[in-house]
């Protein structure tokens, strides 16, 4: 397994966002920049070859028997059988059961993991693997080395992946870019309240519920990001 891993004890998250910090820490600003900078640099070096890829994202928690996971280890052996690599974040649940279908279908299967206090350490899924100190770094290389998200049923982290995706749609900051929401059930109550609520108030655009293709079929999943490519 081919694999950049970098493990601290430290958050540098927290360290770099905390107001209350420490003084020290303000004057070593300049070298924590240049730690992103050089995080940045390994991670574009590590996914420039990738090819055309898709990021999956979805709930670490699920077990491996649920059915959303099963559903992801069918999606990412689909995905690596069309020729796309297969990116997660590495973790466990959905992500490492789209990792697993992706490398038991001879695929690439890419894991973005970061530092967090409850997940340690990549799945056993991932054949090429790099680990951040910053979200903010690991979400610009999901985007810039993805043509297009499926997200599964997930959590917080899941949702603060899916808003990133679609602002940089809605303000054009990425084209030809698929967002599919794969989970009907669980999205709906989220596509109610935009429709509802959202554009109600006049806050988003007819235009801006379009951008997202909902499904249950792990072949339409498929379909709508290789058209996209």
């Amino acid at each position: 397994m081919t694999e950049i891993v970098r493990r601290h004890a430290e958050n540098h998250d927290q360290r770099l966002l905390d107001s209350r910090a420490p003084a020290d820490w303000v004057h070593t600003d300049p070298w924590r920049v240049m730690r992103i900078q050089a995080e940045f640099i390994d991670g574009f070096d590590a996914l420039a070859d990738l090819g055309p890829a898709v990021a999956i994202f979805g709930s670490s928690r699920a077990a491996a028997d649920h059915p959303m996971a099963v559903a992801a280890e069918r999606l990412g052996g689909d995905l690596a059988r069309a020729g796309l690599t297969v990116i997660t974040g590495g973790g466990p649940g959905i992500m490492a059961a789209a990792n697993k279908g992706a490398l038991e279908a001879g695929g690439t299967s890419v894991g973005l993991g970061i530092e967090v206090p409850h997940e340690q350490g990549l799945n056993p899924y991932v054949n090429l693997g790099i680990n951040f100190r910053y979200f903010f770094v690991r979400k610009v290389c999901f985007v810039k080395s993805s043509q297009g998200f499926i997200v599964f049923p997930g959590g917080l982290g899941t949702f603060d992946e899916l808003f990133e995706a679609l602002t940089l749609v809605q303000t054009k900051k990425v084209t030809r870019f698929p967002i599919v929401l794969f989970g009907s059930a669980y999205w709906q109550g989220l596509l109610d309240w935009a429709e509802h609520t959202v554009l109600a108030e006049g806050f988003i655009s007819e235009a801006d519920l379009s951008l997202v293709t909902v499904t249950d079929d792990v072949d339409e999943a498929v379909a709508t990001l290789r058209s996209a490519l």
